[in-house]
């Protein structure tokens, strides 16, 4: 019997099994827009004894506003990627210069929407 991997590890699926309703995803701690995940490093007691921890990113559930297509988005984007998509003149801006492989598959699908757009707009103008 042939067994998909990524079935078999459970990828796409909560902590019970099942996989999640639709329109809904499993939480991860990564920022939508730059990548940013947990990094691990250790507690130091008085004593010097260490112990691992997990640092996590400060994510925020944000909307942000598209310009080229006139609605908002909702993310997950930590308070590093807001700075910098305010930095470069908003969200529409931050996707266009940003590579795809630092953005999650929400925002390549974004992106992709409004590079079209753009395309469309310089056309008609």
């Amino acid at each position: 019997m042939k067994v998909d991997a990524p079935a078999m590890l459970g990828y796409g699926r909560d902590l019970s099994g099942k996989p999640p309703k639709p329109g809904y995803s499993i939480m991860s701690r990564i920022c939508e827009l730059t990548g940013k995940g947990r990094q691990v490093g250790n507690n130091v007691s008085h004593a010097n004894n260490k112990t691992k921890r997990t640092f996590l990113p400060n994510l925020q559930n944000v909307t942000l506003l598209s310009d080229s297509l006139e609605t908002g988005v909702r993310l997950r984007v930590s308070t590093h990627g807001l700075r910098s998509v305010e930095h470069n003149g908003g969200l529409d801006n931050w996707l266009v210069k940003t590579s795809d492989d630092k953005l999650s598959l929400r925002c390549r699908r974004l992106k992709r929407d409004i590079v079209k757009k753009r395309a469309a707009a310089t056309v008609a103008a």
